[in-house]
């Protein structure tokens, strides 16, 4: 450690944490940082430590700063389209050690142990710039709230549960609320791990912050206006011996379960739009007791997945489920670990049944849901063979004589669970292809995405 803080002294080392913000490494560091040699993914947080605090970066079981339990992490930031900043990723804390972690409770566990208390270090990820040149935008220390505690080791013991099942190969980001498992490693050859109770090995992972809970730590430090979330819990829900927040949810939808979305709103007393695309978002707001001008705390920061599906009578969703366009560029430059259908596939999901009735719309049931890890390994084949098609330039199959150009994207017939088709203005609403197409010569082709096959929606999600 330099002795320009006291490593004994909480207010200490934050007061000197905090002389990086809006500063450079460059700046504060001097030359010396200059010929750092580190390569990696986690080197800004390994300059901050070496070159700042003064301490050679390591991998210990305790706390960055073991005189106070302080864990000090560096994490990214991105600017959007409208100015705001927001977390470019989910926070990477502590490795799970499978071997030892379901010898372990909470309280004493590992993950605790270390991340109890956290000092934050916020920087401007510029892929223009030099990491020694990044800004660094906010630094503060955090706790969490009791609320968020009481989820964060339920959270924990949900993952923990499901190796002591033997399941450390299933995890999954889904699993849980706002402490995922999120792999870790170079590749996902190099990390398979050896687990306790089944002789197959896991991906290694590691606990994780989700990017939507990192975005509420940095609206708290921000100290930025929080008059635009509701919450789901109040005050009375922050006891152990209550039920789960899924438990809570649904239980507030179930008294209006067989009741038209009609009388829903006029049982809340609103006038909505019913042909706006918000409608039936504000009413599961409503339902929920949130305003209508609000966003749902909880699945903010949870990176929950609403989706409303309006099913036919014969209980058959009425649409697949699209997810965002994808850029032809950007996805042959990734792998399936990076790639944003997997990131989605893994998410959780909260579905809101309705089903036509004589043409109108009847609440049949709500459902917090994620993917079955051997459903994602199956999806996975149409991520594959997409990524294939593109980077082999070989995408159109044949125009017909009416002009319609019919494709080598993965059918709703090839995969139970998804398919790509276009999601597009029109025809010419287009991205860049990184491979000019070989019948037609096209440099650039309608925008597609991923989507959820209606069918395996009815199956696998609705009637299970």
């Amino acid at each position: 450690m330099n002795n320009m803080f006291d490593p004994s002294s909480v207010n200490s080392i934050i007061s000197y944490a905090k002389k990086l913000k809006g500063r450079t490494l460059r700046e504060k560091c001097g030359k010396e940082i200059e010929n750092h040699g580190y390569k990696g993914k986690g080197n800004f947080g390994q300059l901050v430590e070496k070159f700042y605090f003064g301490y050679k970066p390591n991998s210990k079981a305790e706390a960055d700063f073991v005189e106070v339990g302080m864990e000090l992490k560096c994490t990214p930031l991105k600017t959007l389209k409208n100015g705001e900043i927001r977390s470019k990723e989910r926070l990477v804390l502590n490795i799970i050690n499978y071997l030892k972690v379901h010898k372990e409770n909470f309280e004493e566990s590992s993950f605790w142990k270390k991340n109890t208390h956290l000092l934050l270090i916020f920087y401007l990820h510029d892929k223009e710039k030099d990491l020694l040149d990044y800004l660094i935008k906010l630094v503060d220390d955090w706790k969490y709230p009791n609320q968020d505690l009481l989820i964060i080791k339920r959270d924990w013991e949900t993952i923990n549960q499901k190796i002591k099942d033997g399941k450390a190969h299933e995890l999954s980001e889904g699993d849980t609320f706002y402490l995922g498992a999120c792999t870790k490693g170079a590749t996902a050859e190099k990390s398979l791990r050896d687990q306790p109770f089944n002789d197959v090995k896991a991906k290694q992972r590691a606990y994780s912050l989700k990017q939507g809970y990192v975005n509420h730590i940095i609206a708290n430090i921000a100290q930025e206006e929080q008059a635009v979330y509701g919450k789901i819990l109040n005050q009375e829900t922050i006891f152990e011996h209550l039920p789960s927040i899924e438990e809570i949810v649904i239980s507030k939808f179930e008294p209006y379960y067989g009741k038209t979305s009609i009388e829903i709103e006029e049982y809340f007393d609103l006038e909505l739009n019913r042909k706006a695309k918000s409608y039936f978002a504000n009413l599961t707001k409503a339902i929920l007791g949130i305003g209508l001008n609000k966003k749902i705390e909880e699945f903010e920061k949870a990176d929950i997945q609403v989706k409303t599906i309006r099913l036919k009578e014969n209980n058959l969703p009425k649409e697949d489920i699209s997810f965002k366009n994808f850029k032809y560029e950007e996805i042959v430059e990734l792998d399936w670990e990076e790639s944003d259908f997997k990131h989605i596939l893994e998410q959780k999901f909260f579905f809101v049944f309705y089903q036509f009735e004589n043409d109108i719309l009847t609440l049949k049931k709500v459902k917090f849901w994620n993917m079955p890890y051997s459903d994602i390994l199956e999806a996975k084949k149409v991520w594959d063979k997409t990524v294939k098609t593109i980077g082999e330039g070989k995408i159109i199959k044949e125009i017909t004589n009416k002009g319609i150009r019919k494709t080598y994207f993965p059918k709703k017939t090839e995969n139970r669970i998804s398919h790509v088709r276009p999601h597009a203005k029109d025809k010419e609403d287009c991205y860049d292809l990184p491979t000019k197409d070989k019948l037609t010569n096209a440099t650039e082709y309608t925008k597609h995405c991923f989507w959820l096959n209606a069918s395996y929606v009815k199956d696998e999600i609705y009637l299970k």
